[in-house]
């Protein structure tokens, strides 16, 4: 059986400390049969989607999603790939992806420090310039 540790929020650890506990089995998330864990998240996940309103959501857009907000918020991507599991950055590189809006942000603060060296914070050449 192969296990990923990632880590949580506080809040997230506080909410999974929370839920109901089973005598005797050490998993959070409890199976079907005494002493073991989820295995199979389908039903579960559909009834989450379902809930929520989110009928057309994956489990692997989640992973995305949070991939593509760290790295929005400025995380690393060795950072974002610590966070979500993965041992290479390439791998999170194909999980992260910047909104335009974030790209275009990101020009705009690139080209404004350029053009602040050149001009100087008056408009006018920066002297040696």
């Amino acid at each position: 059986m192969f296990f990923v540790k990632v880590s949580l929020s506080p809040r997230a650890v506080k909410l999974f400390a929370e839920l109901p506990r089973i005598e005797g089995n050490p998993w959070v998330i409890h199976g079907k049969r005494p002493g073991t864990h989820m295995t199979e998240l389908d039903d579960a996940w559909q009834t989450v989607r379902s809930r929520a309103g989110l009928s057309d959501v994956r489990l692997h857009d989640l992973r995305h999603s949070y991939a593509s907000r760290a790295l929005a918020l400025g995380e690393s991507l060795p950072m974002i790939g610590k966070l979500i599991g993965h041992s290479q950055v390439e791998t999170t590189a194909r999980y992260a992806h910047l909104s335009r809006e974030s790209v275009r942000e990101a020009a705009e603060r690139i080209a404004q420090s350029i053009a602040t060296d050149i001009l100087g914070s008056g408009g006018r050449p920066a002297p040696g310039s």
